[in-house]
């Protein structure tokens, strides 16, 4: 009980950090014209959010970051707040988070504006960073390496960990990166799936993990409350792939990362449809699966209002996060 309460606390308290700070932020953001650039192909309702301040991941990370780093200095005072195995999960959100500044920055005011870094070179950084992580996890944590719903006790991988470890890792970045295309989806759909992953991680002991989980839901509501519909800013790559790395990393410390299509549907599903759309397209010689890929477009061109994918993608993120939650306590 006593673990749960803190860990609500620290996400009381990150929401308010977040939000405090968010308007400063802001008006940095504003003031240096660090605004969002919609590609040409995007439906033409997105044209008017041409200009809207990016980079707003920087609002979830820092005071997450400056949550860990100061409770799990206290530590040096006898005070056992959090762990050094946090320091995995925030390494994930800072390094994959520094990448995304980096893609944003570029496309924003470096020689391929509009663009950001090159695809491959952001891919090839994703999987070394992702490797790494997941040899730390492997070998440094006394993590379980899978946990499969209804078998008792964790299956050992071996050696096939590291590359399916490391690929879960790119891949949830690379999936939120796909999510972050309208107003508040991003966040809401994250928020969901760390509420979820914290709360195994409170009923398996992991109690310093849960922490973690639930001080980057209080930050991802804190940001929201300048990203609901009309956003007033963006998270960019600054933010999206930092959070799916991050989730990642808490899915596979959890042992449970098997339930990621289910707590984490939206950004597997919005990652799945982009991989269809181009293999489609080349086996096909032009032809298209949906009508715009990622998944969200393609309810933009049917007609739904982005009100109403926002709000019916996270009733299914909920949904499939307690469905994760169950099964997982099978």
């Amino acid at each position: 009980m006593k673990s749960s309460s803190l860990a609500l606390a620290l996400a009381g308290l990150s929401f308010m950090m977040t939000v405090i700070w968010g308007g400063p932020l802001l008006r940095i953001l504003r003031h240096f014209k660090i605004g969002k650039q919609i590609r040409v192909e995007e439906p033409g309702k997105h044209f008017t959010k041409m200009g809207t301040p990016t980079m707003g991941g920087m609002m979830i990370i820092a005071p997450v970051a400056l949550l860990t780093i100061l409770l799990n200095a206290v530590s040096l005072l006898g005070l056992n707040i959090f762990g050094r195995s946090l320091m995995v999960p925030l390494f994930a959100m800072l390094a994959f988070g520094f990448l995304g500044a980096v893609d944003d920055w570029q496309g924003l005011f470096g020689k391929r504006k509009g663009e950001g870094m090159r695809a491959r070179t952001k891919f090839l950084v994703q999987i070394l960073l992702s490797l790494g992580l997941a040899m730390v996890i492997r070998y440094s944590l006394d993590a379980p390496q899978l946990y499969i719903p209804g078998i008792p006790g964790d299956i050992d991988l071996g050696i096939w960990y590291i590359p399916i470890a490391a690929l879960i890792i790119a891949g949830m970045s690379n999936a939120m990166n796909f999510t972050d295309g309208l107003d508040g989806l991003a966040g809401l759909i994250s928020a969901t799936a760390f509420a979820a992953f914290g709360g195994l991680a409170l009923m398996q002991g992991q109690t310093f993990l849960a922490r973690f989980c639930f001080t980057m839901v209080g930050a991802l509501f804190g940001f929201l409350w300048f990203n609901v519909h009309p956003a007033e800013l963006f998270m960019g790559d600054t933010g999206s792939l930092p959070l799916g790395a991050a989730l990642a990393v808490v899915a596979l410390m959890t042992g449970h990362w098997i339930l990621i299509p289910l707590i984490a549907i939206i950004p597997v599903s919005e990652l799945f449809s982009d991989i269809i759309q181009i293999l489609y397209f080349k086996l096909t010689k032009g032809r298209r699966f949906f009508k715009m890929a990622p998944l969200h477009l393609h309810f933009e061109l049917l007609g739904w209002s982005e009100t109403q994918i926002v709000q019916r993608f996270w009733l299914i993120g909920l949904l499939g996060a307690m469905l994760g939650i169950g099964i997982a306590l099978v």
